[in-house]
């Protein structure tokens, strides 16, 4: 059992900390997409391909996090996350200063370290929560989460706010010094010793996740929700413009109100997984995604299009955070790595989700693709129902 130890408030701090600077630099490119437009007149394809080396290199940072967490433990990953975000955002404020040849190559730069920064984070930023409050691993890690959305949910309005004011290079170098600021934090704070590294290359050859069906059915989860949460979050101001002729104001309202909703529900969840169990949590959400999927396509109103999304968020809002929480205690000797691996999936989702759905919309109408989408949320019940069956009879079997 990983020894526990009485957490230190400036460690409490640099680690959800450096999660809300997370959320904010994630938002920082898409955030700042009207300025790098006019400023460099990007086209439409240049600016969608902005993403591509994000998602792609998150998915490698998680890949590599799981193992550099066993070799060189956790703490260093953490300063690291903090570092390779700040590098991200001086690429970005320093598109405004290269010659225009090369703002687009810095700019791919820049979510390519941001990408990098948000993989290599999954490790250190889920397995800490859990090593600072042990008694209560899934609000921690909930909150944790909850964090990151509010980072999304304020990064917009401060770029928004600095763009205002006529300085919107500001935004990135703000984001820069709270980065370096918190990469020195991380690097001299005193963090749990065995919350990842050593513990996980002691045990390695225990039960190993990769030769677990279990495993690889929570990865799946993490796809199929990443599928989940992208249709309603992408798609969300294109579906209330086009297909329902709301205004662009109630449209972009629907996208805000999605992401609020998300770190509501988060917050709800952080203090019910102390009375309810988390499992019974994760299995319900999905049902709420299923319900809004089948219900979207009657937003013909202002309001049901607010209400519906908010649902939908409310719904998306802890799924993952529980996933990573009870995989955790799946393979509790192997927190770190199994983190990195669900990051990773998740990214793997999300960067199939995004190209998906386009070619789509030449066969379906975005009516049809958000009510066939409800396949999702049913897919991940069925899988979860597999996991719970199958861990109670782990428990008979380890009982017996």
């Amino acid at each position: 059992m990983i020894k526990q130890t009485s957490p230190n408030v400036p460690a409490v701090l640099a680690v959800y900390l450096i999660a809300f600077l997370q959320g904010l630099t994630l938002v920082s490119f898409p955030a700042s997409s009207a300025v790098l437009r006019q400023m460099h007149g990007f086209t439409d394809a240049q600016y969608g391909a902005i993403f591509l080396p994000q998602v792609a290199l998150a998915v490698l940072g998680a890949v590599a996090g799981g193992t550099l967490a066993r070799r060189l433990g956790l703490q260093p990953l953490l300063w690291l996350t903090a570092a390779g975000n700040g590098l991200s955002q001086l690429a970005l404020a320093a598109s405004l200063w290269v010659m225009p040849a090369l703002a687009f190559p810095v700019i791919l730069a820049g979510t390519a370290l941001l990408g990098w920064s948000f993989g290599l984070g999954g490790a250190p930023l889920n397995s800490y929560p859990p090593q600072f409050f042990p008694r209560r691993a899934p609000a921690a890690v909930v909150a944790l989460h909850t964090l990151l959305g509010l980072g999304l949910m304020v990064g917009p309005l401060l770029a928004d706010g600095f763009g205002r004011a006529g300085w919107w290079v500001g935004f990135p170098l703000s984001l820069l010094g709270l980065s370096a600021l918190l990469a020195l934090a991380a690097a001299t704070v005193r963090l749990p010793s065995e919350a990842g590294g050593e513990m996980e290359e002691r045990r390695v050859e225990m039960n190993p996740p990769l030769i677990s069906g279990a495993f690889w059915i929570f990865a799946a989860i993490a796809v199929l929700y990443a599928f989940a949460e992208g249709t309603f979050s992408n798609w969300a101001v294109i579906y209330l413009r086009e297909a329902k002729d709301l205004s662009a104001v109630v449209a972009a309202l629907a996208l805000s109100v999605f992401w609020g909703a998300m770190v509501v529900g988060r917050l709800l969840v952080a203090v019910l997984v102390v009375r309810i169990a988390p499992l019974t949590i994760w299995l319900a959400l999905p049902v709420l995604m299923i319900a809004a999927f089948l219900l979207l396509p009657g937003a013909s109103t202002p309001a049901l299009g607010l209400g519906l999304f908010a649902l939908a968020g409310l719904a998306c809002s802890a799924f993952f955070p529980l996933t990573i929480t009870l995989a955790s205690e799946r393979f509790p000797e192997h927190v770190a790595w199994v983190s990195s691996m669900l990051i990773a999936a998740l990214m793997v989702g999300v960067g199939l989700g995004s190209f998906v759905i386009g070619p789509l919309r030449e066969w379906l109408s975005l009516e049809q693709i958000y009510q066939f989408s409800a396949a999702y949320p049913i897919a991940v019940i069925g899988l979860a129902l597999w996991l719970a069956g199958s861990r109670r009879r782990l428990a008979v079997e380890v009982r017996v």
